[in-house]
């Protein structure tokens, strides 16, 4: 991966002391530049054919995610078939991500609550970024119809996770004190047209 367009990584490692599942992946969240994004990368090698194939970065992390999410599927306690995943285990799926978070999430009740950049170090807990979840459903979501899934009954698209990233923004932004408005772009500025000039009268001789 190319490391010049990568502002930081984030490495997630899950634990297989988890009451859920024991999944065997290591999940890694990158944000890269322009967008953030969330790589959900499996350790497992690519098959000679995958590898010898030239794919995008978006496709690599589109298909690491859905081989680990599909990972953590099986792994679940009682194993869960995508046939019956619902919004409910997607947003399961997102909170146990939590605890592999790297982003600063202050609490109300810390005196750095609000600040971008706190001075002192606190105890408050590590969270995973709203937009390496934004970017991480924006993929599966993609992923999900591309494997013959209906658009209607994807549950990546699910309302309460609509509604799920929306709090985690919402919630992020104050605690840390930023925003995350897209910015509008600024119209440039319209040349006047110019006047056409009166055709003079044929001058009589």
């Amino acid at each position: 991966m190319d490391s010049s367009s990568i502002h930081h990584h984030e490495f997630i490692g899950i634990s297989n002391n988890t009451p859920r599942c024991t999944p065997t992946a290591t999940l890694t969240i990158t944000t890269s530049s322009g967008a953030a994004g969330a790589v959900a990368a499996a350790t497992s090698s690519p098959s000679p054919s995958s590898s010898t194939t030239t794919l995008s970065r978006y496709e690599n992390q589109k298909r690491r995610d859905w081989n680990t999410f599909g990972q953590y599927l099986r792994n679940h306690r009682p194993p869960l078939s995508l046939e019956r995943c619902s919004g409910a285990h997607v947003l399961e799926f997102l909170r146990y991500l939590d605890q592999f978070g790297k982003t600063k999430v202050h609490t109300q009740l810390c005196p750095f609550f609000g600040h971008p950049n706190p001075p002192a170090p606190c105890p408050c807990p590590l969270r995973q970024a709203w937009g390496s979840l934004d970017a991480l459903i924006g993929r599966l979501r993609a992923a999900f119809e591309e494997h013959g899934g209906k658009p209607e009954a994807n549950p990546f698209g699910a309302r309460a996770v609509r509604l799920y990233l929306r709090e985690v923004r919402d919630s992020q932004a104050k605690a840390r004190g930023i925003s995350y408005e897209k910015k509008k772009r600024k119209r440039p500025p319209q040349q006047p047209q110019p006047q056409p000039q009166p055709t003079p009268p044929n001058a009589t001789a």
